[in-house]
């Protein structure tokens, strides 16, 4: 047995994913059972020897957010008590990272609280794209290599050739993100201020830029109820847009963001497979693979070798304006 190869495993969350980088590394995919017993309490066995081998575990904490956190928890524990000489947890998509910081009186930093108990399940790397928060990084006293979906989706953008385009932010807190964006495909920017009116709900406000008979760009790292997309989606609309794209990181679709998005103004929604991404009928929705971006990041973690070039758009590095 070759205990220099990495082992790639899986839990429920998003198997076909962790299929595609186990592809892309060269190697199968890790037997292992991960099950609920009658009472909902996890069950995980892992069905082969990881003695002394380099293990990552493939499980984006996207909803059911703590059934896939407990997986996730108890395959760790499970290759830590069986040996394994290093343990990455994988995590597409980090769940909890929108509680990040103490925003009012009584609340916990839940963020702090999911790196807590990865480590002390045994994690001794985290593998993550995306982070809401990028802070996130400095709640860990474990290495944490942080990539980002840009390339990915910027080889898609860059292929629809689109003509006098503007890329918008959908909020002020996306300021940087698309910032990033217009510089990197060489376009206009604007911004969208909104007022949440509720967790679900948002009431746009107004637009700083132009759009009027221009092609649009919106960018966000995440959407759930698409409240923040469809808002400002109406408002691109009203002052002229020709077109209005939306590109987001994570795509964890409720009942409520399908059907906001099919009644929406939004010609097309690009995301990845960070998560198990849900069909919306009658709307054009792209799904682009990250399996490569992770697993060319395993394959040089287990070597040893740099990831840094994993950041780089065009031979240009973007890891501090991506984020």
């Amino acid at each position: 047995m070759d205990n220099s190869r990495p082992q790639v495993f899986t839990g429920n969350a998003n198997p076909a994913l962790a299929q595609e980088i186990a592809d892309y590394v060269g190697i199968p995919l890790g037997q292992a059972t991960v099950t609920s017993f009658p009472n909902g309490e996890t069950f995980v066995k892992i069905n082969e020897n990881i003695r002394g081998r380099d293990i990552y575990i493939v499980q984006p904490t996207a909803p059911p957010t703590n059934q896939n956190l407990m997986e996730l928890l108890i395959m760790i524990d499970a290759a830590r008590r069986a040996s394994a000489r290093r343990i990455t947890a994988v995590m597409p998509f980090y769940g909890y990272a929108r509680q990040d910081r103490k925003d009012q009186p009584r609340v916990p930093i839940t963020a702090k609280l999911v790196a807590n108990l990865l480590v002390a399940s045994g994690a001794t790397r985290i593998l993550c794209m995306d982070l809401h928060a990028q802070q996130i990084q400095g709640f860990f006293d474990i290495p944490v290599d942080h990539l980002y979906a840009a390339p990915v989706l910027y080889r898609y953008l860059s292929s629809l050739k689109l003509e006098n385009l503007v890329v918008v932010s959908p909020d002020v807190g996306g300021m940087k993100m698309a910032s990033a964006y217009s510089q990197l495909l060489h376009t206009g920017l604007a911004i969208v201020a909104k007022r949440r009116t509720s967790p679900s709900s948002v009431e746009s406000q107004y637009l700083v830029g132009d759009v009027a008979g221009k092609d649009v760009l919106m960018v966000d790292d995440l959407t759930e109820t698409a409240g923040t997309l469809t808002a400002a989606a109406k408002l691109i609309k009203e002052h002229g847009a020709r077109r209005v794209l939306a590109a987001v990181s994570h795509c964890l679709l409720t009942d409520v963001g399908i059907k906001r998005l099919q009644d929406s103004v939004i010609d097309e929604l690009v995301t990845t497979n960070s998560t198990v991404v849900r069909p919306i009928p009658g709307f054009k929705l792209t799904v682009l693979s990250v399996a490569s971006l992770l697993g060319e990041a395993i394959k040089r973690i287990s070597g040893g070798e740099s990831v840094s070039s994993l950041f780089e758009i065009n031979g240009k590095g973007n890891k501090d304006q991506v984020g």
